[in-house]
């Protein structure tokens, strides 16, 4: 078998180190655009610092240096904002019997499908984190009971139980460990929900989520954001899936559902991640290209495929959109302000 990692970024790094050392060098291959990052990897391997410890040497490639029809199995954690680019190439890399899982954030597997035959998909999802401390060396930030537990999920589009995903999941466990779900894209769009609330509004604001939660607004805007994705999730025929204890499908605002009591579970669902600053908002601060399209932009999307107005996503999109090609970051006041008017035209 051989293995791309198409992506070896700072999670990337830690998979493909993992993976090499159970496969080999000559089995699995670290795919990055960075020249220097990619010289780095084959010359000094791959280093995993943090919960765990140890370098491993790899095979490191750039896209211009692969051929067709290399790879039984490519992992992509690029970011969708690639996309157009990337996945041309994976298609051409990946063997007619291949399989591409998606491991990108959001709900890729739309865009995906739409230049990869979906019956070379399986669905995907990281959950331990990392940080790239160099170009060959990633932290774990995860603790080990937890990554050796639950390192990934992964699904068939359909939900069925094939012989293909117990394959994926026997490869995946040598990195960490991986459950198989019979509704991981409910799962993903469950956090989509979140993503384009919180992580929107954070991006949009220039604010933590707990600074979210403590405004009226915010909370507020918060709910509007989370009950269009439930409207257009639902037309589209997503069932949504609990995240842990949380079932966001209760946030559904309707005559029956108690608007003050939903604000104080969306609240304290936040508690947790009270610090957190949305890597879109990072994106920002760096001058980079965010995912905004590939998070608010699946439900404004999805709401045109349906005929469903998504004014609150809508608007997300527009201020985040507008701070990247400004490079100017977004204003809390302002922007709340924004969404007072959208709240007060309901």
């Amino acid at each position: 078998m051989k293995i791309a990692i198409y992506g070896a970024g700072s999670l990337g790094t830690i998979i493909g180190a993992y993976l090499t050392k159970a496969y080999g060098k000559d089995h699995v291959d670290l795919i990055a655009d960075n020249p220097q990052h990619i010289k780095d990897l084959n010359e000094k391997g791959a280093t995993v610092t943090g919960t765990a410890n140890f370098t491993v040497p790899v095979s490191a490639k750039t896209p211009d240096e692969l051929k067709p029809n290399e790879y039984d199995l490519v992992l992509l954690l690029t970011k969708q904002t690639h996309n157009d680019e990337v996945l041309p190439k994976v298609k051409e890399v990946l063997k007619l019997d291949g399989t591409l899982v998606s491991l990108q954030n959001g709900v890729p597997e739309i865009a995906v499908s739409k230049v990869i035959d979906p019956k070379n998909i399986v669905a995907g999802s990281v959950e331990f984190g990392g940080t790239q401390l160099n170009h060959n060396e990633s932290e774990l930030t995860t603790a080990q009971p937890a990554f050796e537990n639950a390192a990934f999920q992964i699904g068939e589009l359909d939900g069925k139980d094939t012989d293909r995903i117990k394959q994926v999941q026997a490869v995946l466990n040598h990195v960490g460990g991986t459950a198989v779900s019979d509704n991981l894209l409910g799962t993903k769009w469950s956090k989509l929900l979140v993503n384009s609330s919180f992580s929107g509004l954070s991006a949009a604001s220039d604010a933590t989520f707990g600074q979210i939660a403590d405004s009226e607004i915010g909370l507020k805007a918060a709910l509007n954001i989370v009950n269009e994705g439930l409207k257009v999730g639902h037309a589209d025929g997503v069932k949504f899936a609990k995240m842990g204890n949380h079932d966001l499908s209760s946030l559904s605002m309707d005559h029956r559902n108690d608007e003050p009591g939903q604000l104080a579970y969306l609240r304290s669902a936040m508690a947790n991640s009270k610090n957190l600053k949305a890597s879109m908002l990072q994106d920002l601060e760096k001058g980079h290209k965010t995912e905004v399209h590939d998070i608010n932009g699946v439900i404004a999307d999805t709401g045109k495929k349906y005929g469903i107005k998504t004014p609150f996503n809508d608007l997300i999109i527009k201020i985040v959109s507008n701070a990247q090609d400004t490079d100017k970051l977004p204003q809390f006041d302002d922007t709340m302000a924004q969404f007072q008017k959208l709240l007060d035209n309901k």
